[in-house]
This record gives structure tokens, C-alpha cells and sequence, in this order.
């Protein structure tokens, strides 16, 4: 999730998917940064192999690289690449969930990394902390001590007083949400549980004066409110609970990123469109297992954020020739 100053343009219709992976057709996890160098927005995410003919109905979301796009405007974006990513100690393995924060000229990446293609869910994951001055190389710092080795999903944000917060997923304790502190951002100490509710792929950011924090509670986006950062506040409604009527966009959304632009919320976030209540498509098969990128701009009323998706998102995002 970032910040940036930004200037007048003409915002341009966002198109349902926003974007669709050419590899395996199964983005999912969106994180977006600014390249300073080359003046664009890049977009990581989980490169899921939906193409991958598995019975097991794991395999397939294991052996994951993140895959980068690329955008002058935020509406329209094309596959780059996937992410050099230099920690690769087993032959078998798995990237999930990036997230990625510029600070001083240096991109920090905080990845979640699997030792291994897998058919169930009992294994290992921890965080990795790695940099980059180019957001395509990439250099493994270290692997995040925790509060266990079952921890997925970071997200960070900087304090007002210059330190540095961390909250991840805990799926040994039912999947609640952790967090941890750093003086910078290569060490951080465990400071225990935020937030007791299960969910995935917290973010959290600041926007309208006050601090929040979104979950994919696998039935929307739980919204949580806080004005210190330690004590949060669960508004009444989620977000994106119900299927909208875009194209790939008819069922709930997942795991998604946050972007402050020009004053506004834009979130993006990952759908599985042939996983609606009325014609779900067959488990494990390709249909059920594809998943695409899509937007839309949040709103604040009393207090509270929400969104319509079949509504049309305009975005624009265009960075200060200054910045």
C-alpha cells in the first residue's frame, strides 16, 4: 500500500477483469508500487496455476512465483514478468502474498515462502524479508522470527513515530491476526495478537483521518477502524460480501491492496468467477480455479467505508513529475 502526490489527468473507465494473468490465468493477492525509475505502477501478485490439471486441489497454489504487470494509468495493464526472487533454498517452492513499500530508495518486498509443492496444508510457512533498488531483482534479507512457523500474509505500515508495524496471518491460533514491531525494517519483535477474528490478507492504511485495516474473511472484507493502531473497532458491513454484475466480478472479493491516490481509495482485489452461490463451477476444475484482478473505489459515510461495485471505478494515476 502507498502514498503519492499526484496531478489533474482525465480518469478512464476501469474494464471488468481489470487484468487477467497470461501464464496461468489465476492472479490473485494484488500489491501495488510505484517504479520511480521507469514512471510506472507495477503490480505483484500470486501467479496461481490454475492451468495445472491437479485432483488433489492444493498443488496447484503451491509452486507459485509472483508475477509483476504494468501500468502508465492504473486502468489498463499488461503482464512484465515474474519477480527475480533470489531464496530459492529447496527445490521445490512456493511464493504467496507479497507486499511491497519504498522507503529511502530501497523497495522492500515481505513474502510469504513455502519450502515445497504440496498437496495438503500441513507443512511450513514463515515470512521472508527481501529488497530490491529495482523491483524485479531481488535480495533475500532474512526469514521474519515470529510467532510460529505456520504465518502468512504480512502487512506494513510506519507508525507516526517513524517505527514500523507488521501484521500477519497466525494460522496456528484459528487464523487471527498478529503483529510485530521494528525500529526498521529488518527487525521485528512479536508483540502477539490484534485482532482475535479469523481472516486473511490484512492492509492496512490510513485514509479520511483515521487508520484501518481490511481481512478477507472468505465472505467479503471485514473493515476494521483505529486511531492508535492497537485497538481496532469492526464496522457493521463488509465489503464485496455479494457478487456484482461485471464480468468475472459476480461473486465475493478476496485478498486485496489498498491504494491512496488524489485523496481517494482505490481497492483492488481478486475474484474466482466460476465460484458464484447460483452455477458453481465443478471443484478442482479449471473454471473453478481461475481468478482475475478487479477494482473499485471505496467511500466514507458516517464513519464507515463501503463500495458498489456495478458501479463504474474511474482511476487515473498519474505521480508528481516532482516526486
Amino acid at each position: 500500500m502507498v502514498f503519492v502526490s499526484v496531478s489533474f489527468a482525465q480518469k478512464q473507465q476501469a474494464p471488468k477483469p481489470l487484468y487477467v494473468d497470461p501464464v496461468y490465468d489465476g492472479a490473485a493477492d494484488p500489491v501495488i508500487i510505484w517504479n520511480k525509475k521507469k514512471k510506472e505502477w507495477l503490480m505483484f501478485y500470486t501467479n496461481r496455476r490454475a492451468t495445472l490439471n491437479d485432483s488433489t486441489g492444493v498443488k496447484w497454489v503451491h509452486g507459485t512465483k509472483i508475477g509483476i504487470a504494468s501500468s502508465k494509468d492504473g486502468a489498463t495493464w499488461k503482464y512484465v514478468d515474474t519477480a527475480n526472487i533470489n531464496y530459492r533454498p529447496h527445490k521445490g517452492y512456493t511464493f504467496w502474498a507479497p507486499d511491497v513499500i519504498e522507503y529511502k530508495g530501497i523497495y522492500h518486498m515481505y513474502l510469504t515462502y513455502v519450502p515445497g509443492i504440496f498437496d495438503n496444508w500441513n507443512h511450513p510457512r514463515t515470512i521472508v524479508h527481501l529488497t530490491s533498488k529495482d523491483l524485479f531483482n531481488w535480495k533475500y534479507e532474512s526469514t521474519l522470527k515470529l510467532v510460529n512457523d505456520k504465518v502468512i500474509d504480512a502487512s506494513v505500515f510506519q507508525l507516526p513515530d517513524g517505527t514500523w508495524r507488521l501484521w500477519y496471518n497466525n494460522e496456528k491460533d484459528g487464523k487471527s491476526i498478529y503483529f510485530a514491531d521494528g525500529q526498521d525494517l529488518y527487525n521485528f519483535q512479536d508483540r502477539g495478537k490484534a485482532i482475535a477474528a479469523r481472516g486473511e490478507g490484512p492492509k492496512v492504511f490510513k485514509w479520511q483521518n483515521t487508520y484501518w485495516m481490511i481481512i478477507d474473511a472468505w465472505k467479503g472484507f471485514e473493515v476494521y477502524q483505529s486511531n492508535d493502531l492497537l485497538n481496532w473497532k469492526k464496522q457493521s458491513a463488509r465489503l464485496l460480501e455479494e457478487g456484482g454484475t461485471g464480468k468475472d466480478d459476480g461473486v465475493m472479493g478476496n485478498h486485496g491492496d489498498v491504494l491512496i491516490h488524489d485523496d481517494k481509495a482505490y481497492l483492488f482485489y481478486f475474484t474466482h468467477p466460476g465460484r458464484t452461490k447460483t452455477n458453481p463451477a465443478k471443484p478442482n476444475s479449471f473454471e473453478a480455479k481461475r481468478s482475475v484482478i478487479q477494482v473499485v473505489e471505496l467511500k466514507y459515510n458516517n464513519g464507515e467505508l463501503n463500495c458498489d461495485r456495478n458501479q463504474a471505478t474511474f482511476i487515473n494515476l498519474k505521480a508528481n513529475k516532482n516526486k
